[in-house]
């Protein structure tokens, strides 16, 4: 593969010094996977399913839930579809760490996870991987519906072929095509009370579609070198920081404007109303002062990591207004 060079221009945040010879990194010894103790390998398994990833897609979830039943969906189908959910991103994260390990131990940000260390073995990882996603397919089907069932596996599918495999080290919109597949849980929590896809359910995928590059480009924004030396082709590694921006911009305006959209598709109060077009205003306010420091680095450092942080805020306050709205007496 070519190398993938930084874009001109300026410099984001520093990260960790740069390191040329990736046959070092790669022949540099991790702990040893027998050295490891129980507890460390328990939450290996756990890291594995990088449950921080797995919380916001819960975040999601559980609002389309409410949204679909115009209320309190019941107890035992709530827990039932995030157990499914959870099992379900966990086989597909899985996955994407068993494919990605030699670029994860180039990386600063992904040398300690578990297939890096050897704290796991790939077999074992393999395993774990394959039995999430059966333990996920089969209790979608048996205990909520073959919809959701079949949902969930179109996820995993999506995220380790569509993603990781095609997508991922070949294009700078990999992350904008690779993560639909993040915006699946919101169609298996609708299909999980109604039995089908709606076009509510179609209106909340558009909103988290259109939120995963302002989200995860200011991340690669900040760990550009990371991207850079493990040769993957995120769109800031091989654009420059102002026109990252603008996209970061543009998706951002879109991702509003669907969360507008939801209004009168799903029939929201004024209530959802206002909180989505305040957030979304305060957000966008957000990516504004991105893109200015951007085109005039004069003015400080590019704090890419404050949209990064601002998007996961933004996106559950609309789902938070996503799963009160329908409890509203109005």
């Amino acid at each position: 593969m070519r190398s993938v060079q930084p874009a001109p221009g300026r410099q984001t945040e520093e990260v960790a010094p740069h390191v040329s010879d990736r046959s070092t990194l790669r022949s540099s010894p991790g702990p040893a996977g027998p050295a490891a103790t129980r507890a460390d390998r328990v939450k290996a398994y756990v890291a594995l399913t990088k449950p921080r990833i797995v919380e916001l897609l819960l975040i999601t979830t559980v609002p389309t839930l409410f949204l679909a039943a115009g209320g309190w969906p019941g107890l035992w189908l709530t827990v039932a579809t995030m157990i499914g959910g959870y099992a379900s991103a966990g086989s597909a994260n899985t996955w994407n760490m068993i494919l990605d390990r030699d670029i994860d131990r180039l990386m600063n940000r992904t040398k300690q996870r578990p297939l890096v260390t050897g704290v796991l073995s790939v077999r074992q990882a393999t395993v774990f991987a394959v039995v999430l996603g059966v333990f996920s397919f089969l209790w979608f089907g048996l205990l909520v519906n073959w919809a959701s069932a079949w949902l969930s596996l179109a996820a995993v599918g999506m995220y380790v072929i569509g993603y990781t495999l095609l997508l991922k080290r070949r294009t700078t919109q990999n992350i904008v095509w690779g993560g639909a597949a993040g915006c699946m849980p919101v169609l298996i929590g609708w299909s999980a009370v109604t039995g089908t896809v709606e076009w509510p359910a179609l209106v909340l995928f558009g909103i988290i579609f259109f939120w995963t590059p302002p989200h995860y480009w200011p991340l690669s924004m900040r760990f550009k070198k990371d991207y850079a030396r493990a040769e993957v082709p995120m769109l800031p590694v091989v654009a420059s920081d102002t026109k990252v921006a603008v996209q970061i911009l543009l998706y951002g305006a879109a991702m509003v404007a669907c969360s507008l959209a939801l209004v009168p598709v799903a029939g929201m109060t004024w209530v959802y109303a206002v909180i989505s077009a305040v957030a979304g205003a305060w957000f966008i306010a957000g990516c504004l002062r991105l893109l200015a420091r951007a085109r005039h680095p004069e003015r400080g450092k590019l704090a890419a990591m404050k949209v990064f942080h601002a998007s996961i805020t933004y996106l559950t306050i609309v789902f938070v207004a996503v799963a009160v709205d329908p409890f509203l007496p109005l």
